[in-house]
């Protein structure tokens, strides 16, 4: 079977990881691109399903809860962190 040469790019970090992992189940990075291509073909289309991770319902709680309180004009606003502290600070002295 002929090849060619492919050129992607890759986060580095990401790449890392994966080769890393890839090697633990005795492939390489081309192996496995090879491999996921070839499901591409034969799914025709990717061989995942693509979506939005779900959230347990703690963590949707805690966004709607942060919402709540962005949106709260009675909340105190800070303009940067350190601003934050200097006031949590003063309050225990």
């Amino acid at each position: 079977m002929a090849t060619t040469p492919t050129q992607i790019r890759v986060e580095e970090n990401t790449k890392k990881i994966a080769v890393e992992l890839l090697e633990g189940l005795g492939l390489n990075l081309s192996d496995a691109v090879n491999m996921f291509l070839r499901q591409v073909v034969l799914q025709k289309g990717l061989p995942f399903e693509v979506k939005y991770p779900e959230y347990k319902d703690e963590v949707l709680e805690a966004m709607a809860e942060a919402k709540k309180i962005s949106r709260d004009p009675s909340v105190k606003a800070y303009s940067d962190v350190n601003q934050m502290f200097r006031e949590i600070l003063e309050d225990e002295a």
